[in-house]
């Protein structure tokens, strides 16, 4: 069967992005076909676009999508034909309009979530929910800081950090972005083009600073995240959108109070399947609550990745964005 796609033949800037006509197999025994309604735009794209996380290619891109079920291999059984489905990890290759997928990185879409709401949620989401739930697991009652709080994962963790009782200080670059950080639920804002966010830090939480740092920014937010922990506090280091962090001297961690750092990723949070689905599960039961809500600022057509990528690593958009194929 014939789709279209994505493919990347050699690593590179948003040019190296062309929509191909592409050959869609039947699905092996274990596999599903899903005919993508909706795609998610993350940070982690323009990682393996350039490079920076290695893919042999021609390879495709994207891990997040929301669709129908297609077709399904024979031994699949927990899902058929005609089913609404989201994914949020798995193989690369989301970007397509029809694409095979390994059921078990799969789940079902309840009716109150929409393809657009799931595609826009799923990987950003599922990583709020590691890190809040599984990495440091928030009680209730903590002072946390947040990198790039209006951003799409930000957004996401602003709400469910206030539905936990979090006060959540997020950074922003912007007012606009303060605003809607705010409006999200985040419990004080720290504009970053103009305010030192350690010193403000330090005002806000009364000079006790924070016990963990979730910092998906990297590079440029590494050290002075390093000097927001209280003694005893987690470096929770979970991207790079400025760059990679390198040269990591464990000494420092020592002079700044007993310090631990991590650096998680989504994938080892969702297995085995029954982590994905508790996981999911526990997502979409805070959006079908009204807890939280995700916000798709921007709609770029699949033909227009290269775009969606350059608004996204130009920190043009807020809150989620979606390719539509």
């Amino acid at each position: 069967m014939k789709g279209k796609a994505i493919v990347v033949t050699a690593h590179g800037g948003p040019e190296v992005l062309k929509l191909a006509e592409v050959d869609v197999a039947d699905p092996g025994p274990d596999e599903v076909r899903i005919r993508n309604q909706a795609i998610g735009l993350n940070f982690i794209d323009i990682y393996y676009r350039t490079g920076l996380y290695p893919a042999a290619t021609p390879h495709g891109l994207g891990f997040e999508g929301a669709g129908v079920v297609d077709a399904v291999g024979a031994n699949v059984r927990f899902l058929k034909a005609g089913d609404s489905v989201a994914y949020g990890q798995g193989p690369l290759g989301a970007y397509a309009d029809l694409r095979l997928m390994p059921p078990a990185m799969v789940v079902k879409l309840p009716k109150k979530i929409g393809f657009d709401e799931a595609a826009a949620a799923m990987l950003k989401g599922l990583t709020v929910q590691y890190l809040f739930r599984q990495t440091y697991r928030l009680q209730g009652g903590e002072t946390i800081l947040f990198h790039a709080a209006a951003g799409g994962v930000g957004l996401i963790a602003c709400q469910w950090a206030r539905a936990l009782g979090v006060k959540l200080i997020g950074t922003v670059s912007s007012p606009e972005k303060a605003a809607l950080a705010k409006r999200h639920g985040a419990w004080a804002t720290i504009d970053y083009s103009k305010e030192n966010f350690v010193e403000r830090v330090k005002e806000l939480t009364g000079g006790a600073k924070v016990p963990v740092v979730y910092d998906g920014v990297g590079k440029d937010t590494w050290e002075g995240s390093l000097d927001c922990l209280q003694p005893r506090g987690l470096m929770v280091s979970f991207g790079n959108a400025s760059g990679a962090v390198a040269g990591v001297n464990l000494g420092i961690l020592a002079a700044k109070g007993s310090l631990f750092v991590t650096r998680p990723t989504l994938g080892t949070h969702v297995v085995p399947r029954s982590r994905l689905e508790a996981s999911a599960e526990e997502l979409f039961d805070m959006m079908s609550s009204g807890k939280i809500k995700v916000e798709i600022d921007q709609r770029y057509r699949l033909e227009d990745a290269a775009q969606a990528q350059i608004d996204l690593a130009a920190r043009r958009t807020t809150g989620s964005s979606v390719l539509v194929p």
